[in-house]
């Protein structure tokens, strides 16, 4: 196939051991692990949830990253609103057809 052969050094990541996760280090599951165990069942595949639960930032980075998500559009968004707002003369304040402070009306 021409070009450069990508498979011949590898992925550029790594993909980490399946048993880094485990159920026991997580309550939650560990509970739906028992859970199941006392109806005879189990789930081999709960191990996939662990990383959903891993703790990972302090809870205050947690809180940051929460109250902050989301501002990599919004900031932008919020801008382009406010420029088109002010070159188009758009006014939401309901002041605009009334008399101004020279006494002029807008009728």
């Amino acid at each position: 196939m021409g070009g450069h052969d990508v498979h011949h050094h590898g992925p550029p990541y790594k993909i980490p051991s399946p048993d880094i996760f485990k159920v026991e280090d997580v309550p939650e599951l560990k509970h739906v692990q028992e859970e199941l165990a006392k109806k005879g069942l189990k789930d081999p595949w709960l191990r996939n949830h662990v990383w959903r639960f891993k703790r990972s930032a302090s809870p205050f980075m947690r809180g940051i990253i929460c109250l902050t998500r989301g501002w990599r559009v919004g900031v932008p968004a919020f801008l382009i609103t406010i420029a088109v707002e002010q070159y188009f003369g758009i006014d939401y304040s309901g002041h605009g057809h009334h008399e101004d402070k020279h006494g002029n009306g807008h009728h």
